[in-house]
């Protein structure tokens, strides 16, 4: 079972928020599958516990594999790949997020799939629903028996239920039902479909290839197997594609004003993709340009937590023209621990992930830019390893504003109570991480790098940005139904 257990993609233990999950699918191509499994490896950064590929090929029918662990490690042996033939295929990689917050089982994985009266569905999510709890005690009392603990699968309950005689006017009736974040990549037998909810809060893009189509969370993952990028999935927009018609798009929501989450951004995309026409390493860049002129300190040299911390470090540098340098190298064969470290391992403080270059840091006054803290623990043992190394002063230039609430749109976020921010002030965080100085880029800081040049619109925001805010644009019903408290006039 320790396969389970994959390595967070950030150097550091549990201190990052994670997407929860990358979702990819592919029609009008022999062996979709393999398209799939590359996809999801340009995508594996969303999600590293575990993947899973649907497929469908008419003499037999639809053929699933769900692995734990790496792409790499599962959906590259032919032998596994000959099991999932077709021209049609989905897959998805995750981490938990709703569903079961220990080891995962093998059922949480999707894509789920449905058998339906007019034939099969499969189904793969990226996001999270904000009234599952609701919905799946009602389906449980109206008889719906379900096989994972994955708020996704109340989808196909729902599917299963609606009176709808086709498979995408099914899915349109469960979808409208649902509310929170979703982001679905689904198959019939001859059709691939992608929908975004209303908000637009999680990614989905469509490119092609050849004559086949594609659906992916990001432009990274078309980028790998040669697609061309077309568009992305509109908010709110359901595209219906099959091998005969191409692509048709319909709305089945009723318009809203996207919210996209900002934190897409500043952490979970891969630099190299776009969003919204913008690329994602130049919005990084801007944060650090914009952080450079909101909190310039006197140093001799910036340098990045690697390796979510580099595009903003660098426009930083650029900005105050302060030197940039890799003040911190991580090890690239961190992949499993391979060696489970014993207490007095631990204590000697091996540096398997990341380690001090002493003859840059020695007698500097160092500026670290990280994308963000968390909890606070990370920051804590990057600062201890720069002080050791002899650094004069060790400042903290962080790429987003203080996480001070969690996220209920599909990213694992700790409980209020251990987010640092929600908590303490900057002052205070400063106090707490011992160092010279701490600055967070503000909200209306990191709008203006996204391309806001007014910042950040008080009376209707134009992103997600709750976990910065506190401003849910839906409503978290099941966890207020847990007492989760909201955001009050004062706070």
């Amino acid at each position: 079972m320790s396969d389970a257990h994959m390595p967070p993609a950030h150097p550091f233990d549990d201190d990052k928020l994670r997407e929860e999950c990358g979702v990819f699918g592919l029609i009008g191509s022999a062996d979709a599958a393999n398209f799939v499994a590359l996809g999801l490896h340009a995508l594996q950064h969303r999600g590293q516990e575990a993947g899973g590929i649907v497929s469908y090929e008419p003499s037999q029918g639809f053929n699933s594999a769900r692995r734990f662990g790496y792409v790499r490690d599962n959906f590259t042996s032919q032998s596994l790949m000959q099991t999932l033939p077709g021209s049609l295929a989905i897959g998805h990689v995750r981490y938990s997020t709703s569903g079961s917050k220990g080891p995962t089982q093998i059922r949480d994985v999707q894509p789920f799939f449905g058998e339906f009266s007019m034939g099969g569905a499969a189904i793969a999510h990226n996001g999270n629903i904000t009234n599952a709890d609701a919905l799946r005690r009602e389906l449980i009392e109206r008889g719906s028996i379900f096989q994972s603990s994955s708020d996704s699968e109340c989808i196909i309950h729902l599917m299963a239920r609606s009176l709808q005689r086709d498979i995408p006017s099914r899915m349109e009736d469960a979808l409208r039902r649902v509310e929170g974040a979703f982001s679905v990549v689904a198959m019939t037998r001859t059709k691939l479909i992608g929908v975004r909810d209303p908000l637009g809060v999680r990614p989905l893009v469509l490119g092609r290839v050849g004559d086949a189509w594609a659906l992916a969370s990001e432009t990274c993952a078309l980028d790998i197997i040669g697609a061309e990028y077309v568009r992305e999935i509109e908010p709110g927009e359901m595209v219906v594609i099959n091998e005969k018609d191409g692509v048709q798009s319909h709305r089945p929501f009723r318009p809203q004003r996207p919210r996209f989450c900002i934190f897409e951004h500043v952490y979970f995309s891969r630099p190299d993709s776009i969003i919204g026409s913008r690329s994602v390493y130049e919005t990084r860049r801007q944060i650090g340009v914009e952080l450079a002129k909101e909190a310039p300190v006197d140093a001799d040299l910036v340098c990045p937590v690697p390796d979510s911390g580099t595009p903003a470090a660098i426009g930083f540098a650029h900005q105050s023209g302060i030197p940039y340098g890799m003040g911190i190298v991580r090890n690239q064969y961190m992949g499993r621990t391979f060696i489970e470290p014993t207490e007095q391992i631990r204590n000697m403080g091996v540096r398997l992930k990341l380690n001090v270059n002493r003859a840059l840091i020695e007698g500097k006054r160092v500026i670290l830019v990280d994308d963000s803290v968390v909890r606070g623990t990370t920051s804590r043992k990057i600062k201890e390893m720069i002080l050791d190394a002899g650094a004069a002063e060790v400042h903290f230039r962080i790429a987003s504003p203080p996480t001070a609430w969690p996220c209920f749109y599909g990213v694992d976020t700790p409980q209020r109570e251990k987010l640092l921010a929600a908590t303490m002030s900057e002052d205070e965080m400063r106090e707490h991480l011992q160092v010279d100085s701490l600055r967070f880029i503000s909200l209306d800081g990191l709008y203006r790098a996204v391309g806001e040049a007014k910042g950040r619109d008080a009376a209707s925001p134009q992103y997600c940005d709750a976990c910065f805010s506190g401003e849910y644009p839906v409503e978290p019903s099941d966890q207020i139904e847990k007492g989760f408290q909201l955001k009050t006039a004062a706070e």
